[in-house]
């Protein structure tokens, strides 16, 4: 990356041409509230390094936004912003990246700002948005923007315990969510986030847009992770794979919400839709955490930027193949 990077929001956008890669906002290697960006940059096929575009038209940088590529556009969303005294907001605002003429246009706002949550492109022109946080906890929302009309319409709500930094990815119709963090407050009004090891599998129907069939899955393999990188795909059948992320939710600054510091994760697994089962794979060479999407490009996934132990945010990418 052009300077390292974490949280980023990533989305490759497939092109006769090649692919093209886009990557916006996240946290600079200071950590604190003055290193969230604004920034956006892209990488084309021709490229031999990333192109520093100008700021995208917010007035402050963002954290926990989401990337995603439907047709030859990516789709930016949201995430919130950090003020000098810590406080968050979730920011509503959507643009459509076109990577090949480089321009950046705003398309309709999210009904329910939400940051941390999960974007899945469908059918080529609809972006399924799945729970994650709203200012001051997390929503069940499950909002489904159709890029063709430029517009919002519900879903059915997510089934478990609304998170943030989960994770999930589809294939054809199906997708899968799992893990994230629970929200709720405590006697005294503290917010309390525990990790939870949730999968459902949702059947999206294309002749009834909105209405998903959810199921519960059993855990994946090991402990269930926060902020792990995920996508679907169609390596020996259709799956979900993820990467990643970190068995202690934390902070921004990567120090978990129980003041422990978080490491990184190395584990990589997948769920087979066809078989109905988890799968264990070679972990990564180096462990890597707070993500906001898996790339995968000619038969490989890609980690960019994110966080190495102990806590450091890092321009480089973990590359691997599925074994």
């Amino acid at each position: 990356l052009p300077e390292p990077r974490s949280n980023l929001a990533l989305a490759a956008v497939h092109r006769a041409d090649g692919v093209y890669l886009v990557a916006a906002n996240g946290l600079g290697s200071g950590k604190s509230w003055a290193d969230v960006r604004r920034s956006l940059w892209l990488l084309a096929p021709t490229d031999s390094a990333w192109r520093v575009l100008p700021d995208l038209p917010v007035t402050s940088g963002r954290l926990a936004s989401v990337a995603v590529a439907v047709g030859e556009r990516a789709y930016l969303f949201g995430g919130y912003s950090v003020a000098a005294d810590g406080s968050e907001t979730s920011t509503p605002e959507v643009f459509a990246i076109d990577p090949v003429r480089a321009t950046v246009a705003p398309v309709a706002d999210m009904p329910v700002p939400v940051d941390d949550a999960v974007a899945l492109p469908w059918r080529d022109r609809y972006i399924v948005l799945v729970s994650g946080w709203h200012d001051h906890g997390n929503v069940a929302a499950v909002q489904i923007l159709d890029t063709t009309t430029d517009r919002w319409q519900p879903a059915t709500d997510f089934p478990g315990t609304p998170v943030f930094g989960h994770a999930g990815g589809l294939v054809g119709d199906d997708l899968l969510i799992c893990d994230g963090v629970t929200a709720r407050r405590d006697a005294q009004g503290q917010g309390v986030f525990a990790l939870t090891d949730a999968c459902y599998r949702g059947q999206l129907n294309p002749a009834d847009i909105g209405h998903i069939d959810w199921q519960p899955l059993p855990a994946h393999p090991g402990r269930p992770r926060y902020r792990m990188a995920a996508t679907g795909t169609e390596q020996d059948g259709a799956r979900v794979v993820f990467a990643g992320g970190s068995e202690n939710p934390y902070n921004y600054d990567g120090i978990g919400y129980d003041g422990v510091p978080s490491a990184a994760s190395t584990a990589v697994f997948s769920f087979d839709f066809g078989r109905g089962q988890w799968q264990q794979h070679v972990p990564t060479a180096v462990a890597s955490m707070d993500h906001r999407a898996l790339i995968e490009r000619d038969g490989n996934f890609h980690l960019i930027g994110g966080m190495r132990d102990p806590q450091s945010v890092s321009a480089e990418v973990v590359s691997f193949r599925l074994r």
